[in-house]
């Protein structure tokens, strides 16, 4: 039934079940079977080093034996040109990943043609291997050579093989055993004598060491028993090999998916396959299955060796034990609030995960994985208690050994330094997520990046580890277009939200407080690691501005914070005319400071009363509309109730401001479920180096911008002097960007 459903994931339904098979296999439809989908080229080598690295960094931490593990990735000659295939093979032997095998399938081609048409892609990859310290198998021919080889005293068959292109050896297998003995054997005389008087078809059994059984089973056996380095095996085959004169070593597209008749019957053959010519002329497009019973010696064969290297493969067993999330008062010294003392919100969430750290409990399962810059970030108060993980420990003393602080490595250090490398960084927290799955341990993965180089870019591979159904934490830092001040273009990030609406799995929170933060990263860890675990990944962008961290307020919508907005400060009446206008402003992150700062202004300046809104999520908050939406237009005859934006603003007054460090388009999400009037600020355009007030006054996304376009709104309504809008941008300078008042100075973290 499933056979019969491929490529019908949703429609292919049994006895009221869906029995399918996906064209690319994946857990999320196969569960308890398929373990590492990689799909694009390139991340299945780098995924698989780092799964290696995982699975001997728990076994040096003491929480799984993994030492009878081992990770296998069976590659493609031309995936090898990715640079995620090649960027991390010195890592790999750095680390001694004596667990890691590639076996890379070296047929010589691409979909549209030779991988190296006039080169060697073989000898090419085997001295990019070795030169980054791999140990190197090469299965070049097929025992039918050996002989021939060995009455090559003079070496002229071997000069032969050295001097034939890749685009040549592709060729030899399109066509058939007397071409091979023309072009091929006779470039030599003395080669051509080796097979005077072969038939053809003897020449054309002369196999490639990829497709014979023995050469490719004594590979495998010494890759298993090398040690101190990763292996692998370059495997020579023809692409195709099996499937007939219309697919063996020829440019085949993805169009071609049926067999013709006689290359079907030919495969029936060389597998010896129970199946009658007239079975297979009925319908050429419909073969039957063969499946031999349990009798069959076969299927024993295959069963017994799969019980004797510990159960079959793949299987994907989701039973991790549980654990112990930290208790609520974990999180209560964040919520307190930085008194006077001005912080950044990165360093509020390094607070934070500081005293989750303390839990005993919990704490092992944690593994910060960091690309360089942890001292930015503020974390590195981290590295002499939990230590950096190094499988050779630290055998020099760092410069700065005297110091607290000081960089220490460990055999049995927690995190993860991946150095300066965002791809490897990703690949790693792609293994901690799914290890509940691949260990049965929960382990808790927390990537913390410049969020610029998060979602722009390792973007595919944040979509294959939400496909390979990982959890885990990814923190932005350093987030927004205007707040990391003087670092320019390349590092202003006006975008990552959008970016991450993009995945499914994504939940992205964009808090102002640390007590948000506090509620979110509770909230995460519940969702992913609670009694009903959800696939999903929690990215929270955080920001390097110090401000001072307000305490909790009391009774603070905390279901609010979670679901994406809620009420922070209500409009102040006093001094104003009973019938004054009033509007709302809405802002994420660290323009709700700026949000507050226009409330006052239209308060003192304007007499107009302003509520401000802090959105923690815009993209959580169009999720849930949109499910409403869903649900009303699919069960019209149900109540699908309403959304969160519905629920908090249906009965406001006035229009709305929707304000972010982020382009437009983030506040944007919420447009059509907004009752009301509405409008967006945001940072359209490349980031520059230069001040946050200026920066802000020049995006127009600072407090004194937010009144002028509240104004505006209102004079549009009707409701106040339509003169109002320019005297306050008169007033303000709205278009002097030295002008500008909203942001504080300093802060790396």
């Amino acid at each position: 039934a499933d056979l019969d459903g491929f490529r019908q994931e949703k429609s292919h339904i049994v006895d009221g079940k869906i029995r399918a098979l996906p064209s690319y296999p994946h857990p999320r439809q196969m569960p308890d079977f398929w373990e590492f989908p990689t799909v694009s080229m390139g991340l299945g080598p780098i995924n698989a080093i780092w799964q290696a690295q995982f699975n001997k960094y728990l076994h040096n931490r003491g929480i799984k034996d993994t030492s009878q593990q081992r990770v296998w990735a069976f590659l493609g000659d031309g995936e090898m040109d990715e640079v995620e295939s090649r960027g991390a093979l010195q890592w790999a032997a750095f680390e001694e990943l004596d667990n890691l095998t590639f076996v890379v399938n070296c047929n010589l081609q691409r979909l549209d043609g030779p991988v190296r048409g006039n080169g060697k892609i073989m000898q090419e990859l085997e001295s990019f291997f070795r030169g980054a310290g791999w140990n190197v198998i090469k299965v070049v021919w097929g025992r039918g050579w050996d002989p021939l080889l060995a009455a090559d005293k003079d070496g002229a068959l071997v000069n032969v093989m050295n001097a034939t292109s890749d685009g040549d050896y592709q060729t030899f297998k399109a066509n058939d055993g007397a071409y091979v003995r023309d072009h091929f054997f006779a470039r030599d005389p003395r080669t051509a004598k080796m097979v005077d008087g072969w038939t053809p078809e003897r020449i054309w059994n002369l196999t490639r060491g990829g497709h014979d059984y023995q050469k490719v089973y004594s590979a495998y056996d010494a890759a298993t028993k090398f040690t101190g380095a990763p292996t692998v095996i370059l495997a020579h085959t023809i692409k195709g090999y099996f499937l007939g004169q219309h697919f063996a070593g020829r440019n085949a597209t993805h169009q071609m998916k049926k067999l013709a008749l006689d290359d079907l019957k030919q495969f029936r053959d060389r597998l010896d396959m129970p199946i009658t010519d007239a079975q297979l002329e009925e319908d050429p497009y419909q073969p039957p299955y063969v499946r031999p019973d349990a009798s069959d010696d076969r299927i024993a064969y295959a069963l017994e060796r799969r019980r004797a290297l510990g159960g079959p493969v793949p299987q994907r067993r989701n039973n991790p034990k549980p654990i112990k999330l930290p208790d609520a008062k974990a999180y209560d010294s964040v919520k307190k609030g930085s008194g006077k003392q001005e912080i950044a919100t990165t360093m509020a969430w390094v607070r934070l995960l500081k005293d989750l750290m303390r839990d005993k409990e919990f704490a092992p399962h944690v593994v910060p994985i960091i690309p360089d810059e942890a001292r930015t970030f503020g974390m590195d108060s981290l590295f002499p208690t939990i230590k950096i993980y190094n499988p050779h420990g630290q055998n020099y003393t760092p410069v700065d050994h005297d110091l607290m602080l000081s960089y220490r490595e460990s055999r049995q250090g927690q995190i993860i330094h991946t150095g300066i490398n965002e791809a490897g960084s990703l690949a790693s927290f792609t293994a901690v997520g799914s290890s509940y799955a691949t260990h049965g341990v929960h382990m808790v993965p927390i990537y913390i990046f410049y969020s610029m180089f998060g979602f722009q870019r390792t973007g595919d591979a944040i979509w294959a580890a939400a496909d390979q159904l990982s959890r885990g934490f990814m923190i932005g830092a350093t987030a927004g277009r205007t707040t990391l001040t003087g670092e320019g273009t390349q590092h202003m990030d006006g975008h990552s939200p959008l970016l991450a609406a993009t995945n499914p799995a994504v939940v992205h929170y964009d808090p102002a407080y640390g007590y948000e933060i506090a509620h979110i990263m509770q909230d995460g860890l519940e969702r992913m690691y609670g009694e009903n675990p959800e696939d999903i990944i929690y990215y929270l962008t955080v920001y390097n501005e110090p401000i001072v961290q307000p305490a909790e307020p009391e009774g603070v919508d905390v279901e609010g914070i979670k679901k994406g907005m809620y009420l922070l400060a209500k409009g102040s009446w006093e001094g104003v005319n009973p019938d004054a206008r009033q509007v709302q402003l809405l802002a994420s992150g660290v323009g709700v400071p700026w949000a507050l700062e226009a409330q006052k202004l239209l308060h003192d300046d304007w007499g107009v009363v302003a509520d401000v809104w802090s959105v923690t999520s815009w993209t959580e908050l169009r999720r849930d509309a949109m499910a409403v939406d869903d649900k009303r237009f699919l069960h019209p005859n149900e109540d699908a109730g309403e959304s969160w934006i519905v629920q908090k603003l249906k009965d406001t007054v006035g229009p709305v401001i929707a304000t972010s460090d982020y382009m437009k388009q983030v506040q944007d999400q919420i447009a059509q479920w907004v009752p009301g009037d509405y409008a967006s600020l945001g940072a359209d355009g490349f980031g520059f180096s230069d001040t946050r007030a200026a920066a802000r006054r020049y995006f127009h996304i600072d407090g004194p911008s937010m009144v002028v376009k509240a104004l505006q709104m209102l004079a549009a309504r009707g409701e106040v002097d339509p003169a109002w809008p320019g005297q306050a941008a008169e007033k303000y300078q709205l278009l002097d960007v030295n002008a500008g008042t909203s942001g504080n100075s300093g802060g790396d973290a």
